[in-house]
């Protein structure tokens, strides 16, 4: 189906040699992965005190290398009125075992339109810890517990990140996303599992760009890429409801929510920004 849009883009069709992947009947398939330490540890935190967290002992043998390194990485943990009441691994955050008690993060969800008002979807790469494969808006990923993301104001650490995220997977120069140019409209707050091991459990970030960029995404975090219209976004949502592609769940949530109307008003969308209301999903 995507290849069925004329402007698809299919990225890292040779496989790296004497790398983690090897193509092989034309998917990607894990032969090498870095080996963490065993061992659990206990979180509590703070305000689900009663709750405490058992980090439990996860391998990750069979996973991607660069993207288990990234699990490393440190979430803002939140309460679900996005307070930020302490940090975590993604890894951990990750966690269905975590998530079941309680463990929540901050997220971003980015929809980028060039000035024909198209709308850049992506394929996850199949080295995705969560949902590998699956088709979603243009970048989707979670500010770090650091000084320049936390900060709070206008959402501006939540923005950072995005730029940063931007550039890490699309390949688009820093300079062409800004903060000031990324427009902040709105929070989500949904929980979703991707197996029996991972997951997600964010209050996201709606953000949205629109101006033309330079594209150079990263294999090993995007298998394909596209611009679409409005009906060739409605064609994957029917595609998506019969089984024959699958899209992510908080994109799948937002499509047929929200993004109709956003879209419809690209020139006016301060008509849309709730900075108040997180809508519970």
């Amino acid at each position: 189906m995507w290849r069925a849009l004329a402007r698809v883009r299919t990225i890292g069709r040779a496989a790296r040699r004497g790398g983690a992947w090897i193509a092989r009947c034309g998917l990607w398939k894990a032969v090498t992965a870095e080996r963490h330490p065993a061992g659990a540890r206990r979180l509590s935190v703070p305000g689900q005190s009663r709750y405490p967290v058992t980090m439990p002992e996860t391998t990750t043998d069979s996973l991607d290398e660069q993207q288990v390194k990234l699990l490393a990485e440190m979430c803002i943990l939140t309460d679900e009125n996005d307070n930020n009441i302490g940090a975590e691994t993604k890894k951990n955050c990750h966690l269905n075992k975590n998530i079941e008690k309680g463990l929540l993060h901050r997220a971003f969800s980015v929809f980028l339109f060039n000035t024909e008002n198209k709308l850049l979807l992506q394929q996850r790469s199949d080295a995705k810890i969560t949902f590998p494969g699956y088709f979603t808006n243009t970048c989707c990923s979670h500010p770090l517990s650091n000084p320049t993301e936390l900060d709070e104001n206008d959402a501006i650490g939540v923005k950072r990140a995005a730029q940063r995220r931007l550039k890490a997977e699309l390949g688009i120069p820093l300079e062409q996303v800004p903060p000031e140019e990324i427009k902040y409209l709105t929070r989500i707050h949904y929980k979703a599992q991707s197996d029996g091991i991972w997951g997600e459990h964010e209050i996201d970030y709606i953000l949205f760009v629109r101006k033309n960029v330079t594209l150079n995404p990263d294999p090993n975090e995007i298998k394909s890429c596209c611009y679409v219209s409005k009906e060739e976004m409605k064609d994957i949502l029917e595609k998506a409801a019969s089984g024959e592609i699958k899209i992510t769940p908080w994109f799948k949530i937002i499509a047929e929510a929200f993004l109709f109307k956003w879209w419809d008003n690209l020139s006016h969308l301060s008509q849309f920004v709730d900075h108040e209301k997180i809508h519970r999903m």
